[in-house]
């Protein structure tokens, strides 16, 4: 993939890693799926991160600009889904 993750100036390099860690599991989640747990994990770290609803969906939509992965689909599904499902979300890419 060539494109590039969102990220502050304001974050620390191992905020830096874990948010970039998110996207990366978002990817997983439309090209192979992913289980619940791993993405609630990751997004729950996003969170500490980027507490802000308005910041995250600047991300989420600069990530979906880049790479044409809808960051809200995974997340949202992953909140109404079950534990130990597997989160697969249905590409849109553009590219």
């Amino acid at each position: 993939m060539e494109y590039s993750y969102p990220f502050s100036i304001n974050w620390s390099t191992d905020e830096i890693i874990d948010v970039i860690a998110f996207f990366q599991t978002i990817e997983k989640a439309y090209e192979k799926g992913v289980k619940r747990e791993e993405v609630l994990s990751k997004y729950r770290r996003l969170k500490e991160i980027v507490p802000s609803m308005a910041e995250e969906k600047t991300i989420f939509r600069e990530f979906e600009e880049e790479s044409g992965y809808v960051s809200y689909d995974i997340v949202k599904q992953t909140k109404t889904s079950q534990n130990g499902a597997i989160i697969k979300g249905i590409s849109k890419r553009r590219r």
